[in-house]
C-alpha cells in the first residue's frame, strides 16, 4: 500500500508519531476508497495515544500557523492541509448504555479501535510507522468483502446495531452508494433492531437519508428501508404509498415502487437534492386522496394540491429546511401534473403562458420531473407519450422565447393602480390587478405598460370606479 501514502502529509504524520513515540494508522473510509478507486479527501488517523497531541505536532511541522480544531469532549482534532481534511483520534474501545447511542469511551489498542468500527470495509488500516510503513491491517476480511461487494459488521450485528442504531441507516446508505449487498445476517439484525432507531436524533437520520437520496441508484436504499421496517418509522408517509388494492378486476399501481422509479429516473439527469425530494414527494398524497369510482376505477383527484399542502409538515417532522428549498419542492409537487395535462389536450398559448408564469425559473426542473414520471411498462404507450411530451416542450420553448414569461410580473402593479385611481388598499385593486394578469396570459392584452394602463382604466370604469 506504500504507493497510496506517497503524499507529503503521510510522511509528516509518520515523523510526528515517531517523535511522540506513538503508533499511527490511516483508517476507515480513506483506505476503503483507495481499494474502490474512489476519490477521497477525508483522512482519518488513529493514534495509539493522544490524537490531539499528534494533530498539534503535525500542524506545527506543516506550518506554525496551521490551525487545529480540537474537540476535547470527543478526544479528536482536525486540520486542513492542501485539499485534505484530516481528523486525528486516539485509539479507543467503547461500551454503550441501552438508552443512548453515546458510548462510554476508554483508551484502547488498534484492535479495540477496529472492533468498534461499523463495517469490515471501514475497519481497514494502513500503518504509518517506520517499522511496517504501508502495511495493510485487515483483521475482518474487509478486502474480501469489497471484492464480493458485501456490507458486514466486524462483530455480532445484533450488538453493533443495538449499540448504535444509526449504523442501520449507514449500512443501507453504503449499500445504496456503492451498490453493495447487505449480508443476510446483518440485514436480519437491522429488521430486528429497527425500533432502536427511535433513540437517534432526527437530524442524524435525515443526514443519512439525504445521502441515500443522493446515491447513484437511491431505490436500492429505499427498498432496504422499506423491507427492514425502518421507513415506516422514520418516514411513514412514504411507506404508506406501498401496496395495490383491487375492487373486482380494477387495481392501481403500487405508488411506492412507482415513486422510487421516478426518483431513479430523476437521478439520470440531476444531482439536485431538492429536485430528488420533489420526486419523492410528488405522489405523497395519493393514499389520502384514493377513491374508487364504479365506472372509472381508482382515482387520486387533487393529490397534487394535497401533496403540496402536506409538504411543510413532512419537512418539519423530518427536520428538513423550511425555507426556499421546501417552497421549491412544494411548487413542483403542486405543478407536476400540469405539463402532463397539456399532453392530453390541444396545447394553447394561454395554457403554456400560465404554466410558465406559475413555474417561473423552475420550469426546466418541472419538465425533468414530469419526464421522470413516465413509468408505464407498455413501451408503445411510453413512446407515444414521450412524443406528445416533446411537442409540449417545444411549445413551451416557443412561447417562452416569444413572451419572456419566466419570472414575469404584470406591468401594472397595485401601487400604480392605487395612485392612478386614488385608492387605498382594497378588494377592487386586487380585482383589477388580476384582470390585467389574466388578460395578458390569455393573449387578449399586449404585455406592455401603456396597453395595460388603458385596460386598467376600462376595468375601473366597468366596476364603477371614478378616476
Amino acid at each position: 500500500m506504500n504507493q497510496h501514502i506517497q503524499h507529503p502529509i503521510f510522511n509528516i504524520i509518520s515523523e510526528a508519531a515517531a517523535e511522540l513515540k506513538v503508533d499511527a494508522y490511516v483508517i476507515g473510509g480513506f483506505v476503503r476508497d483507495i481499494i474502490l478507486k474512489r476519490n477521497c479527501k477525508d483522512i482519518d488517523v488513529v493514534a495509539i495515544g493522544s490524537g490531539i497531541d499528534l494533530a498539534k505536532l503535525v500542524a506545527k511541522k506543516i506550518n506554525p500557523k496551521t490551525k487545529v480544531s480540537v474537540f476535547k469532549n470527543f478526544g479528536t482534532a482536525m486540520l486542513k492541509y492542501e485539499d485534505y481534511e484530516i481528523e486525528f483520534v486516539g485509539a479507543r474501545k467503547e461500551s454503550y448504555n441501552r438508552n443512548s447511542r453515546k458510548p462510554i469511551v476508554e483508551d484502547g489498542t488498534l484492535e479495540d479501535d477496529q472492533n468498534r468500527r461499523d463495517f469490515t470495509i471501514n475497519a481497514l488500516a494502513i500503518s504509518l510507522n517506520k517499522a511496517n510503513l504501508g502495511e495493510l491491517l485487515d483483521p475482518f476480511g474487509g478486502i474480501d468483502h469489497i471484492d464480493k461487494r458485501i456490507i458486514k459488521t466486524p462483530l455480532d450485528p445484533e450488538i453493533t446495531y443495538s449499540d448504535d442504531p444509526l449504523r442501520m441507516m449507514r449500512a443501507i446508505r453504503f449499500a445504496s452508494q456503492l451498490n453493495f449487498e447487505i449480508e443476510k445476517e446483518s440485514l436480519n439484525a437491522i429488521r430486528e433492531n429497527r425500533q432502536r432507531i427511535r433513540i437517534v436524533s432526527k437530524e442524524r437520520i435525515i443526514d443519512e437519508l439525504n445521502k441515500i437520496i443522493l446515491s447513484p441508484i437511491p431505490s436500492v436504499g429505499f427498498k432496504h428501508l422499506f423491507n427492514t421496517g425502518l421507513l415506516e418509522i422514520i418516514f411513514p408517509e412514504m411507506a404508506y404509498l406501498h401496496g395495490v388494492e383491487f375492487i373486482g378486476d380494477k387495481g392501481h399501481k403500487d405508488n411506492f415502487y412507482h415513486t422510487i422509479q421516478v426518483l431513479d429516473n430523476i437521478c439520470i439527469n440531476t444531482n439536485n437534492l431538492w429536485l430528488r425530494w420533489a420526486a419523492i414527494m410528488h405522489d405523497i398524497a395519493k393514499p389520502a386522496t384514493k377513491r374508487f369510482e364504479k365506472n372509472h376505477g381508482w382515482t387520486f383527484h387533487g393529490h397534487e394540491d394535497k401533496g403540496a399542502r402536506m409538504t411543510p409538515k413532512i419537512f418539519k417532522n423530518l427536520k428538513l429546511p423550511l425555507d426556499n428549498k421546501m417552497k421549491y419542492v412544494q411548487k413542483l409537487v403542486r405543478l407536476h401534473l400540469r405539463p402532463i395535462a397539456l399532453v392530453k389536450e390541444h396545447v394553447t398559448d394561454s395554457a403554456v403562458r400560465r404554466l410558465l408564469f406559475e413555474a417561473g425559473e423552475d420550469i426546466d426542473d418541472l419538465m425533468i420531473l414530469c419526464n421522470a414520471d413516465i413509468t408505464s411498462k407498455n413501451k408503445e404507450k411510453v413512446k407515444q407519450y414521450m412524443a406528445n411530451f416533446a411537442l409540449v416542450e417545444q411549445k413551451i420553448k416557443e412561447v417562452e422565447e416569444k413572451d419572456q414569461l419566466r419570472n414575469w410580473q404584470p406591468p401594472i402593479t397595485g401601487e400604480v393602480i392605487m395612485k392612478a385611481l386614488n385608492l387605498k388598499p382594497c378588494r377592487e385593486v386586487g380585482l383589477i390587478k388580476d384582470a390585467i394578469r389574466e388578460a395578458i396570459l390569455d393573449g387578449d392584452l399586449e404585455n406592455d405598460f401603456n396597453a395595460a394602463y388603458q385596460f386598467m382604466l376600462k376595468q375601473a370604469e366597468q366596476i364603477g370606479l371614478k378616476q
